[in-house]
């Protein structure tokens, strides 16, 4: 290399090309040479690991700030589509509190005094009166046997529906009453075999009769009376209670 030629020897003298001296000091030049290209190459490789890491610390900290706007905006989206979807399920249910239903019977005020006596209510099934301290509970239960008149009385006087049906009516209907009870809370099903209607729904003081569970008025009675305002004890429990 250019730069060993002017090497020179310990006693200031420049060696004689092809000596021992000359080929040791060519040699110091080479490997000089190396170590300054390893240097320069060591230094692009550090420029370049802090730019790879720099690019790719803003990445992460732009895809986290990305992530979390996106996590904000489907939780506000969420949050809107529930509140939608409350706000019309309220608009639903006071719409049916005001709906007139064809054929519904009101009994007026009854007495709803605790008794451990059997009763005799002059309706069937009974819509309200006096009735056991313990409810019947009625958090969508389907009973596939009869129930006590006085446990299922003291229900409804909590603000539960209480479906019932005699032996007209057919496997599909008790089906569909079946999941449709199964969805809603404050409310009970039982066979009755001896009430006169294929299907009735009873509230407190309040009681409609129907021949199929395909009839529309099932609806808005469950929407007007499911812990409606015919409920004597607003918030009180449907669960817990007599099996």
């Amino acid at each position: 290399m250019g730069s060993a030629s002017k090497q020179t020897s310990p006693t200031g003298k420049q060696p004689k090309p092809g000596s021992k001296a000359a080929q040791q000091a060519d040699r110091r030049a080479r490997i000089a040479e190396l170590r300054a290209v390893e240097q320069r190459r060591e230094r692009r490789n550090k420029i370049l690991t802090i730019g790879i890491s720099s690019v790719l610390v803003l990445a992460m900290i732009g895809g986290g700030t990305w992530l979390a706007m996106d996590a904000k905006d489907k939780s506000d989206k969420k949050k809107a589509a529930a509140a939608a979807a409350a706000e019309a399920a309220q608009k639903a249910k006071d719409d049916a509190a005001k709906a007139e239903i064809p054929g519904l019977q009101t009994f007026g005020k009854l007495t709803q005094n605790h008794v451990q006596t059997e009763v005799k209510y002059p309706q069937t099934p009974p819509v309200g009166g006096d009735h056991n301290p313990v409810w019947q509970t009625c958090m969508g239960n389907v009973y596939d046997k009869p129930i006590k008149n006085e446990n299922a009385v003291h229900s409804l006087e909590h603000g539960a529906v209480w479906v019932t049906y005699n032996g007209k009516a057919t496997a599909e209907d008790i089906k569909t009453l079946g999941d449709k009870v199964k969805a809603t809370p404050y409310s009970m099903m039982s066979p009755y075999p001896d009430e006169q209607g294929t299907i009735t729904l009873t509230a407190w003081s309040t009681q409609l009769v129907v021949d199929s569970a395909t009839d529309p008025r099932i609806e808005t009675f469950f929407a007007k009376y499911v812990q409606g305002p015919q409920t004597l004890e607003q918030g009180a429990s449907c669960s817990s209670g007599q099996m």
